[in-house]
């Protein structure tokens, strides 16, 4: 599911890699998915509308498929709809699941989506379907929203001198490729990181190397990050709250990085200079892209 969005997107192209005969769901079948030659996709894809609203288009989407690769855009639905996904799955005949979740899926989690994942894997687990949880810090591409003000030499939060763990969204997608050709890796629970935590201070002065300006962190209190978002970057205040409940849960639970993408997949995982260097272009030119719609 989630073809064009950012991890699913990635892990398209990482199961082509390997010759893996793919469906790639999209709810706008009718437009390009992002890589795929602009005419008929190579013969080992196949095209397919799917909408997690629409029971019938799941339905219709996964008869005969063998797995499911369950990511969906963090929302207030996301309980709801993920859970039926998993129902029409194992209706259907899915013999597994891999699931993108979350850290701290947790019944007490201080961050509401977290709670939310921790009821899907729940309710995964009640399903009976052999499944696999990947569980993946903050995606390195939703740095690309801090494009606009980085332009202007700012970058805003509330996490202070406190380390963050980032992990590139093409990282958390050969894993779930891992997970889903290899019979060792499926049925694991995994939290993916990058290869280092970097403070906000540190992302700042990172950025000022690549971009040549200098950018600036300035420290807010979580209200006032809150209405910076809702107000400035045009977010709606669910997600405005959740930017901020995840930024806090770094302050509460220090974050380190796992080993577990080396584990996993024999290579190191992709750094986060790398990453802002491929990005260049994009934080020059101070125009955050349209997010992924996986991305968390």
């Amino acid at each position: 599911m989630g073809a064009t969005g950012a991890t699913g997107n990635a892990l398209l192209h990482s199961l082509l890699t390997r010759g893996t005969p793919v469906r790639a769901l999209t709810r706008t079948p009718h437009r390009p998915i992002p890589g795929l030659p602009a005419g008929a996709p190579p013969a080992c894809v196949e095209v397919h509308y799917a909408d997690a609203t629409d029971p019938q288009s799941l339905r219709a989407a996964l008869q005969g498929a063998g797995q499911l690769f369950l990511a969906m855009a963090n929302s207030p639905a996301q309980v709801e709809l993920e859970t039926r996904v998993i129902d029409i799955a194992a209706d259907t005949g899915i013999e597994h699941i891999v699931k993108i979740s979350a850290p701290a899926a947790e019944p007490d989690s201080p961050v509401a989506v977290s709670r939310g994942h921790h009821a899907i894997e729940e309710h995964l687990r009640a399903s009976g379907l052999p499944h696999t949880i990947l569980r993946p810090y903050a995606f390195m591409q939703n740095l690309l929203r801090l494009a606009p003000t980085v332009a202007q030499g700012i970058i805003f939060g509330t996490t202070g001198d406190a380390p963050c763990n980032y992990i590139d969204c093409r990282d958390i997608a050969d894993v779930a490729a891992a997970a889903l050709t290899r019979p060792d890796i499926a049925g694991g629970t995994y939290t993916l990181t990058g290869a280092e935590a970097v403070s906000s201070p540190g992302l700042a002065a990172r950025l000022s190397a690549l971009t040549g300006r200098q950018i600036r962190y300035r420290h807010l209190t979580p209200d006032d990050l809150r209405d910076h978002l809702i107000r400035n970057a045009g977010m709606p205040a669910w997600l405005a709250e959740h930017v901020v409940e995840i930024q806090q849960l770094t302050l509460t639970r220090p974050e380190t990085p796992t080993t577990t993408v080396r584990d996993l997949l024999g290579r190191p995982p992709r750094t986060l200079t790398a990453f802002l260097h491929d990005q260049h272009a994009t934080f020059a030119a101070g125009m955050a892209p349209h997010a992924g719609r996986d991305a968390g």
